[in-house]
This record gives C-alpha cells, sequence and structure tokens, in this order.
C-alpha cells in the first residue's frame, strides 16, 4: 500500500505519532509520505515540506485578524495537491489539519476527486467546531448543534480581531460531511464519545489507540539526578510544550508548597520567561527534541505528573510509563485511559491538594510499580497502532474495490 499522510508537525506530539506510523508502515513492507509544515524533515520516512515559515505566520497573522484558521495558504495546498497526485497514493490519511498551513476548500475538493479512502484520526475536536480545538474546561456546548459568539475566541487558534465561529462551524460541516470515503479515528473512547454527539455522527468511526516507540522509550540511566543536585530527593517531573493555561502549569507552580523538603519537581518544555518565573523548589528547562533526554528524565523521575486541563489520550503519560515511572493525572479527557490502578493514580480535575497527595505515593512506591508501568506501555506499542491503521486501509480498499 502506499499512504500518504498529512500532518502540522514532523516530530513533537502528533508530529512523532504520524511519522512514527509512517516508518513502521516501511518497515512492514509498504509505502508512506508524510506532508509536513513544521518541523525537520523526517530521518527513517519520505517526506514533503507544505508551504513555508513565511507563509505560515502570514496565514496565523490573518487568522488572529479573521478568526479564519484553514482558510488561507491556498497556493501552498495546490502544490501539495500536486505532489499528492505525482505520489498516487492508496489511502490518504489526515492527522492535524490545522496549524496554518491549508486551504481546507482547496483540500477537500481534491480529497472530493482523488477517487480514494480517506482516514482523518482526530487528535483533538477542532474537526467539529467552529473554533476551538477543546471547549470542556470552558462547559461549551454550542458545538453539538451550531457555534456562535466563541466564549474562547483567544484561545487556539487565537483571534483578537472578528469572531467567525459561525461562519468556519457551517463551512467545516459542509466541507467534512460531502467526502463520502472519509472515516474517522479517535486515540480514546472519551474522543469517541464526543464524536457522536458532533455533526460527524454519521461518518464510520473506529478508536485505535496513539503509539509509542517502546525500542526508543524504555528506563535509561538516572545520572540526571547527580548533575542536578538532586540524588537525595524524590524527582516529580512534568513535560509538556506549550506551557500555556489548558496544560495546568499553575498546578505545578502550586506543588512545592504541598510538598516536604523530600521532593523536587522538575518541568520540561518552558520558556525562558516561565523558567524565570518559576517558585523556588522547582527545576525548569527548555523543550528538548532529544528522545534520549526526555527518555533520562522520565526513567529518573520517581514519579510523572499531568495537570492537564483539556486533553485525548497525551503520549506523555505513555512515555513515563514506558520508562517505567508512574503517572498521577486529572481525570481529564482521555487521560483516565492511559493508566490503570497498578500504574497510576487518577485524581479529579483542578484538585490540586489530591494530584500533590498521589504524586508524593506514587515516588515512594515506585519500585513496586515499575513492572506494572512497563506491561501497561505495551498497550499502547507504536507498531501494533500501525498495524491496526494497516488493517484499516485493508478494509476500506477492499471495501472500495467491491463497489467498483
Amino acid at each position: 500500500m502506499r499512504v500518504a499522510h498529512i500532518n502540522v508537525t514532523s516530530g513533537l506530539s502528533t508530529g512523532r505519532i504520524a511519522a512514527g506510523i509512517c516508518e513502521n508502515m516501511i518497515r512492514l513492507g509498504h509505502r508512506a509520505l508524510l506532508c509536513y509544515s513544521r518541523g525537520l524533515m523526517p530521518e527513517n520516512t519520505p517526506g514533503y515540506r507544505i508551504g513555508s515559515r513565511a507563509d505560515m505566520m502570514v496565514h496565523g497573522l490573518l487568522s488572529r485578524l479573521t478568526d479564519r484558521a484553514g482558510f488561507y495558504s491556498r497556493a501552498a495546498t495546490r502544490r501539495l495537491v500536486r505532489q499528492l497526485r505525482a505520489y498516487a497514493p492508496d489511502v490518504i490519511h489526515l492527522h492535524n489539519l490545522h496549524g496554518y498551513y491549508l486551504h481546507l476548500p482547496t483540500l477537500f475538493e481534491y480529497l472530493g476527486q482523488a477517487g480514494v479512502p480517506v482516514v482523518w484520526t482526530l487528535h483533538d475536536c477542532w474537526a467539529f467546531t467552529g473554533h476551538c480545538a477543546y471547549f470542556d474546561a470552558v462547559g461549551c456546548d454550542k458545538w453539538q448543534t451550531l457555534c456562535f459568539s466563541c466564549p474562547q475566541k483567544r484561545a487556539y487558534p487565537r483571534s483578537v480581531g472578528l469572531s467567525q465561529s459561525k461562519r468556519n462551524y457551517l463551512e467545516k460541516q459542509a466541507m467534512f460531511l460531502s467526502l463520502p470515503g472519509l472515516t474517522l479515528v479517535t486515540p480514546s473512547y472519551w474522543l469517541r464519545g464526543l464524536l457522536d454527539q458532533s455533526f460527524l455522527r454519521g461518518k464510520p468511526a473506529r478508536v485505535i489507540r496513539n503509539g509509542i516507540n517502546l525500542e526508543q522509550f524504555r528506563p535509561a540511566s538516572r545520572e540526571l539526578r547527580k548533575h542536578h543536585g538532586i540524588e537525595e530527593q524524590y524527582v516529580i517531573l512534568a513535560v509538556a510544550s506549550p506551557w500555556d493555561e489548558r496544560k495546568g502549569l499553575r498546578y505545578i507552580a502550586a506543588l512545592p508548597s504541598r510538598l516536604g523538603k523530600d521532593f523536587r519537581v522538575v518541568v520540561l518544555g518552558l520558556a525562558e520567561n516561565q523558567i524565570e518565573d518559576l517558585p523556588p523548589g522547582i527545576l525548569g528547562f527548555r523543550r528538548t527534541a532529544s528522545v534520549e533526554t526526555l527518555c533520562a528524565w522520565y526513567a529518573t523521575a520517581d514519579c510523572f505528573i499531568n495537570p492537564t486541563m483539556e486533553d485525548n489520550l497525551p503520549t506523555v503519560n505513555l512515555e513515563a510509563l514506558a520508562c517505567g515511572t508512574p503517572v498521577a493525572t486529572f481525570d481529564t479527557g482521555g487521560c483516565a485511559e492511559t493508566v490503570n490502578d497498578a500504574c497510576g493514580i487518577v485524581v479529579p480535575r483542578g484538585d490540586a491538594d489530591a494530584l500533590a497527595d498521589a504524586a508524593m505515593r506514587l515516588c515512594r512506591e515506585k519500585a513496586d510499580r515499575t513492572a506494572a508501568c512497563m506491561e501497561q506501555a505495551w498497550n499502547f506499542d507504536s507498531l501494533a497502532c500501525t498495524r491496526a491503521y494497516c488493517e484499516l486501509y485493508g478494509e476500506l480498499l477492499a471495501h472500495q474495490r467491491e463497489m467498483e
């Protein structure tokens, strides 16, 4: 099979997921092309860069003024279409289409004409809203009927000018429902449940978990403790990028006052100004693209915490588990689906005291939980994830042949 993937990034978060599927497809004897807007060219996968940094910046600026993210970058999208026609894929696999790099009408016009199955993995809720990627933190349910007067106009994709959530909603609805060969995938049952309440509920859909590379994410050296002078303390780790309000940085900042002197909090993925504003008791570091560095920190930690307020199926939880570290997480989105009682603790969203208590307990119990953490991580093996997608591709192609 020849499958073309489209995603905003080639690395980090959803980019790592998309690139991992491509790499595994090649290992399984198939062909894959990763089309992306930001990040480095994938090392082990053919890639095509969509547009340029200047195009993305113009798109982002216009979107901030007009609230029309996804309706610029027409020329870049036309070039992408030419690339896809030359590649002639058997299946087209969409990932995150937001991120200021695509002209949706041009892309979906091509998809409607291409005559091949289209799989779309939803990594958030953006596909069925008029503006935002998540809405549960503000309790908005307009997306179930018709978006208007968006309460999160200034949230990603941020608009400081017009508010056009109603127009966006109606145009996205018309485009996405017009594609007959579209099959949707959600990484969590939580998002699958939301999908059933959205305008996309009539489309075929299934759950396929996000996968992580268990050859890369595994227990590593703990020498970071000596380097940073934290040899005698329990280490509580948090990782995100960017650390915005949605990721719960304020709950991290509140931790030292709830922990004893035997605990040290380490945060990865911060901006320089955020590092400067950290309270005493927290070590802060900028984002790293190095898997080796991430694994070293995951393994160094006695507990990983995730205070995210909105999320789907966060890969950081899975990466920590694969490195043998138990997870304390808010009961947000699909977070509870990443752990079980043997390898983690789920606490009510926004309960800072419960999060601190869970983190301290897991730190003291890490040695007894490491095996369970690694066993749980096998449920999210990237190769198994890719095989599930290949099975889906095969089903769709077989159905297409029967209909011809």
